[in-house]
């Protein structure tokens, strides 16, 4: 992704509240805000405009994040019938400052982001079906920029359901740490977001005491068991993908089956901490 100069204005100062964003020669333009500050958002000039929009929130049954990805020739008729839906708590949407934005070029965006949202698989897509459209050749490149200007701009403004899955792919071998208890071993590397632990790393299956002191990482051990992330084998658990963790310490937890210093615990091929790593 291209280097980009991002412009954002906080409307009244604050930065939870009423915002727009905008990146430098790009036609393109977001506006972002909480529920509370809905009508201050529908009585702007922008919502007339079509455009893209999401809304963000938990799922109430899972407790899990949760997106809704839509379309609207105007915004602002669009996201007044979503009033009904409780599940959200913040929009986004983005619009053409040059109002070039076609029927066709909204839904184009409309199902290329709902099958990225699924892919990245970082919040429920609350959306029913995709949608989609087809566009001649130079008109889907030019959604495609506008695509890669979205992914630029949406975690700036907190939100990173696009963000695609980690992968140790992209991780050099110098990155590669290990963390080793009992024998078993699992293999990570820092990320932008945290931690991510590799596929194929082992776990303890067993939970220390301490687990239960902390009630964080009993609920974070079980719901990994319950998504399958984490599968028994033999005598241990085995992640069956790259998985991020908020932080090096949180990874390391899992991993051991109670409370650990991930600082301490992860070292690289020569032995050296986390800590000492950072410390250079």
């Amino acid at each position: 992704m291209p280097s980009a100069t991002i412009k954002i204005f906080l409307v009244h100062g604050d930065a939870k509240r009423l915002r727009t964003a905008e990146i430098s020669n790009w036609t393109g333009k977001a506006i972002a805000g909480p529920r509370s500050e809905f009508d201050s958002m529908l009585g702007r000039d922008e919502a007339q405009n079509s455009g893209v929009y999401f809304l963000t929130g938990s799922d109430p049954e899972s407790g899990k994040n949760a997106v809704y990805v839509g379309e609207a020739e105007s915004i602002r008729d669009r996201l007044k019938s979503h009033l009904e839906k409780d599940f959200w708590n913040h929009v986004v949407f983005f619009i053409s400052k040059d109002e070039n934005l076609t029927k066709a070029h909204i839904r184009y965006l409309e199902g290329r982001l709902i099958e990225q949202a699924k892919q990245a698989g970082r919040a429920i897509v609350k959306n029913g079906q995709n949608s989609g459209a087809k566009l001649p050749e130079s008109d889907r490149e030019d959604m495609e920029i506008f695509l890669e200007k979205i992914h630029q701009l949406m975690p700036v403004l907190g939100a990173d359901f696009l963000v695609p899955p980690p992968s140790s792919i992209s991780a050099a071998p110098q990155e590669v740490l290990v963390c080793e208890i009992k024998g078993h071993k699992a293999t990570g590397s820092l990320s932008s977001n945290g931690f991510i632990v590799f596929k194929g790393s082992h776990a303890s299956l067993e939970q220390r005491p301490s687990a239960h002191k902390y009630p964080w990482v009993v609920n974070l051990r079980q719901r990994l068991l319950e998504e399958k992330v984490l599968v028994p084998e033999n005598d241990v658990l085995v992640f069956t993908q790259d998985t991020e963790f908020p932080s090096p310490s949180s990874a390391a937890t899992v991993i051991h089956g109670g409370t650990a210093n991930g600082l301490t615990a992860w070292k690289n091929k020569s032995g050296k901490t986390l800590k000492e790593l950072e410390s250079v």
